[in-house]
């Protein structure tokens, strides 16, 4: 006996069972759910290493490795994802019992994954809530080498007496004030919790949690300042680094193409990369936003415009950052690709360099280290999201009908997790993680969930899901990506990436064997969950090998017709 619900909108009703889980909430406006995926799609990634990669690996001639790499794998992924999410109404874990239960053990290892994301990245905004409070000063505290924290070494950068041994203030700032390394011996000795860091911490993981902890209604609101505040201030910095001197250089040294670099295999592979991390698709994210979508929702377009404005921001963060690193060569009278860093060292020595040598540096920096925090804030409440959905929905009357409480004890165990990367050698636990955490591991797992959904399933049964939702089947274009460029791209990366994985963490510090050890571990621990749980699904179906291996292969029938949602739609009937 069901009890009708009330109509949700644009002709969806939800009849639930009496008893049942709730009906499931959608987004109260579609900009919302955009906002959403556009939030975590672009984060710090998009201003600290496209702009560099881009420079690095030919200029303005990356851009055609870089746009072939969105068309023909970033795309088809993203789309695939959001379509996937929005037809079964559910996150990463329970997704698979109608696709192929063998390969449940990939949503557990999104999960892992996500849980590794959640220790390091709240950190590196940690790091920025740090310079942002820290800005508040008549004068930025990197600006000169008075400070307690300088060496003899500490040379400001219009010094004429520069020489090999000269460190910069803004360097010497990041790395013995804010993080104060010099008082661990790297990963042998961590050293203690510098307090100020974890209260840093501690407050990004209270945002995330008030952004997060209603679903989509709290994070519906959250985006419209998280993913449109980044852009104002981009805007605000592009005005301003385009009117400095020497910024000209700067953004020819960014576009000026170098064609020869084209026929090096590594400038595609780095493409191919920055694409894909780019993008996020394999996170559980894109299942989770998209599967609060209404079921007509013209995800094929959602796609299209989502991934390219994520593209055109890395492409805009370039002309901001290159603007300054134009400016800063000229004022120490240096060329462009000496002043130049990827990763952190670029938005927390670099920038911050230069904003110290503006007028009115301290408006430019708090208004930098704001972009940076609500770039990341969404990014991570989105990783969070995906992991929290798919437990949700897995088990609904024990947390989903809990979740506030859930999510507050879920926040609070990963910033446990997360705390001894506010240590004084957390930085080097930050960087390790960053490559051995979802690093590479997701490049693996998104190759199972390609391969599940687009060889297993099939692309004919998923193009017909397609079809009963927007009104249209996938052109051949798309199903040929799924069929066969996408997992060929997907694990091309991942095999480029294992045999180049010492120079994602090659440094200034050399990490001592076993740390390497512990970094392949955890590689280990989420890619594991795949092989493991399908032998634990296996072992737990009866009949013969054969008949076994076919049934676990094979989607599940939704349980018992008495107990599940039936959800009527104009286009057609989803059960």
């Amino acid at each position: 006996m069901s009890d009708l619900g009330e109509e949700d909108g644009e002709g969806e009703e939800i009849a639930v069972v009496a008893g049942g889980p709730p009906p499931r909430e959608t987004w109260a406006k579609k900009v919302e759910f955009l906002l959403a995926v556009i939030g975590f799609a672009v984060d710090l990634g998009n201003v600290w290493r496209f702009p560099y990669i881009c420079y690095q690996n030919g200029g303005g001639a990356f851009l055609i490795p870089y746009t072939l790499m969105l068309i023909f794998g970033g795309l088809p992924l993203f789309y695939m994802e959001l379509a996937l999410g929005q037809f079964h109404r559910c996150g990463c874990l329970t997704i698979w019992k109608r696709i192929c239960p063998a390969l449940k053990g990939v949503g557990y290892a999104i999960c892992l994954m996500d849980v590794y994301m959640g220790m390091y990245y709240n950190t590196i905004i940690g790091w920025a809530v740090y310079y942002l409070f820290a800005s508040f000063t008549s004068e930025l505290p990197w600006t000169s080498c008075n400070n307690s924290w300088n060496t003899e070494f500490c040379t400001p950068v219009t010094s004429n007496n520069t020489n090999e041994t000269s460190v910069s203030p803004a360097k010497e700032f990041f790395e013995r004030s804010v993080l104060e390394v010099q008082r661990s011996d790297g990963m042998d000795r961590l050293g203690a919790i510098k307090s100020s860091l974890a209260v840093c911490v501690f407050a990004v993981f209270l945002l995330v949690y008030f952004s997060i902890w209603k679903g989509v209604r709290s994070a519906g609101k959250a985006v419209w300042v998280t993913a449109l505040a980044p852009y104002v201030v981009l805007f605000i910095l592009l005005a301003r680094g385009v009117s400095l001197p020497g910024a000209d250089e700067g953004i020819r040294y960014y576009l000026t193409p170098q064609w020869h670099k084209l026929s090096n295999s590594k400038v595609w592979i780095d493409a191919a990369s920055q694409i894909f991390f780019s993008l996020g698709p394999g996170f559980g994210t894109l299942l989770a936003l998209s599967s609060y979508n209404k079921f007509n929702n013209n995800c094929y377009r959602d796609a299209i415009i989502t991934s390219s404005i994520n593209c055109l921001t890395s492409f805009l963060a370039g002309f901001v950052i290159f603007s300054v690193l134009g400016y800063m060569a000229h004022v120490q009278r240096k060329s462009v690709a000496e002043v130049g860093l990827e990763g952190p060292g670029l938005v927390f020595i670099v920038y911050p360099e230069a904003i110290a040598m503006m007028t009115g540096s301290v408006f430019w920096s708090i208004i930098f280290f704001l972009m940076l925090i609500t770039l990341g804030l969404d990014s991570t409440f989105g990783g969070l999201e995906a992991m929290i959905t798919a437990l949700c929905d897995e088990y609904p009357r024990l947390l989903g009908r809990h979740r506030e409480i859930f999510v507050a004890l879920l926040l609070c165990a990963v910033y446990v997790c997360a705390l001894p990367t506010c240590t004084y050698g957390g930085v080097h636990l930050v960087n390790l993680l960053n490559v051995f955490g979802p690093g590479l591991a997701i490049l693996f797992i998104v190759f199972v969930e390609s391969a599940g959904v687009c060889w297993i399933y099939g692309v004919d049964r998923f193009s017909n899901d397609i079809k009963c939702m927007l009104g249209f089947r996938p052109g051949l274009f798309w199903r040929i990506c799924w069929s066969y460029i996408s997992p060929c791209f997907l694990l091309t990366i991942f095999i480029c990436s294992l045999l180049s994985y010492e120079d994602m963490i090659s440094g200034e510090y050399v990490y001592p064997n076993w740390s390497i050890g512990l970094g392949w571990a955890l590689t280990a621990s989420s890619i594991m969950c795949i092989p493991a749980y399908m032998i634990y699904k296996f072992y737990i179906t009866s009949g013969s090998f054969f008949k076994r291996l076919s049934i676990i292969m094979k989607p599940e029938e939704l349980a018992d017709t008495a107990t599940v949602i039936n959800i009527s739609y104009g286009t057609g009937t989803h059960v």
